[in-house]
């Protein structure tokens, strides 16, 4: 199955009088730290929705190959608003989604795991009877969501989708722990008395030098989405002419043409992936997916018994 992570940071963080996605836990930041959490699990679709401080938190995270979008009327909707934005964008994407509100950063990759190991249409992990984040969302309720009338928010909505919430035992109690207040703030960070050790893998292609890795194959991805070298770089924070540098240097490299361009018409130019720019795309993340079980799977054997 494919699956996704859809984290929702539009809100004004009005009570906790900071703003919460760039608060530290530890050495990053909360939303790094969700980020990290996600691709640790090996999701690496991840889209986040923004609204208040959008430009800077976006900038904060251009490194992490996120997917933003944003909440343009985030101060006067609701999460839910922010979520259906995600879903929308998703809805032909992936299999299953996981959801979570930015301000939860301290689940762990194994909850995550877990998750996606369950059958469930919709599903939320549970500790000791009490159920947190994230939530599993299967592609088959996303019309019934986008449908709802949005009464008692995401949690209504949920409700009336048709399909009953599973509770997924874990034994992760940073399922509970949210920012939402300075007091929940303080409470998150004596939690968190030491950080999560974990392989990181970035794989990366290259002759004398790199020129292919995940950033340009995120890249590539949203290219051949949005069939526009611009809205993907926009969709990156990355400027239009370092987007363009990267084709050019990986087409120089290869020796081969990866994105096709049509001039504009009545409809605008637009830009597309070649059968070798699909090929390309296609092998580096089957590629990498390989590696990091490799990778999970060595660090087991190698650390186990020190962490």
């Amino acid at each position: 199955m494919t699956n996704a992570a859809l984290i929702v940071a539009a809100g004004m963080s009005s009570r906790m009088g900071d703003f919460k996605p760039m608060l530290n836990i530890g050495s990053i930041s909360i939303a790094q730290r969700v980020v990290a959490t996600f691709k640790q699990a090996g999701i690496e679709k991840i889209v986040m929705i923004t609204g208040y401080n959008a430009t800077l938190l976006e900038r904060h995270l251009s490194g992490n190959g996120i997917v933003f979008l944003r909440n343009e009327d985030y101060r006067t909707t609701q999460m839910f608003d922010s979520v259906c934005i995600g879903l929308r964008y998703l809805r032909d994407k992936c299999d299953r989604v996981l959801f979570t509100p930015v301000d939860i950063p301290l689940f762990t990759a194994a909850t995550v795991r877990t998750l996606l190991e369950s059958d469930a249409f919709l599903a939320c992990p549970c500790v000791e009877g009490e159920t947190g984040h994230p939530t599993m969302i299967s592609a088959s309720l996303f019309d019934s969501i986008l449908a709802d009338s949005g009464d008692q928010g995401l949690r209504g909505a949920l409700e009336r989708c048709g399909a009953v919430m599973v509770k997924v035992p874990v034994d992760d109690r940073g399922i509970l722990h949210d920012a939402d207040t300075p007091e929940d703030y303080r409470a998150l960070l004596k939690y968190h008395n030491k950080q999560l050790v974990r392989p990181v893998l970035s794989v990366s292609l290259a002759r004398e030098k790199v020129f292919f890795d995940g950033r340009a194959a995120m890249l590539l991805q949203l290219i051949d989405e949005t069939q526009s070298v611009r809205s993907a770089c926009q969709r990156m924070q990355m400027s239009y002419s370092s987007g363009w540098n990267v084709i050019r240097t990986l087409e120089s490299q290869l020796s081969r043409t990866l994105i096709e361009r049509s001039q504009g018409g009545a409809g605008g130019g637009k830009s597309s992936l070649t059968e070798d720019g699909k090929q390309l795309l296609d092998r580096y993340e089957a590629f990498s997916d390989a590696l990091r079980d490799q990778a999970a799977a060595l660090f087991e054997d190698y650390f186990e018994d020190i962490f």
